[in-house]
C-alpha cells in the first residue's frame, strides 16, 4: 500500500489519497487519470487491468485501489 500510495503522491501532488474516499464522485479523478493510474498500477505491480476493474468503484479511494490490485494479484 505504501508504494501505490508514493506513486499516487507523486502523479497527483495535490490530492489527499490517505483521507478522500470519493476521488472519482467528487470529481477529483477524472477517466484520463484513472488511466494513467491504470497504467502505473500496471508496472508497478505486474498486474493486468481487465474491463471489469475499469469503474468509478474501483478509484474511489487508494484503499480501493488496493484492494483491487490485490484481487488481481
Amino acid at each position: 500500500m505504501d508504494e501505490l500510495l508514493e506513486m499516487l503522491s507523486e502523479k497527483f501532488p495535490n490530492i489527499d489519497f490517505e483521507n478522500e474516499d470519493k476521488l472519482y464522485e467528487k470529481g477529483i479523478l477524472d477517466s484520463v487519470s484513472v488511466v494513467e493510474i491504470i497504467s502505473e498500477i500496471e508496472d508497478m505491480f505486474d498486474v493486468s487491468v481487465s474491463m471489469e476493474y475499469i469503474q468509478p468503484k474501483y478509484f474511489e479511494s487508494a484503499q480501493a485501489m488496493w484492494d483491487m490490485i490485490e484481487e488481481l494479484s
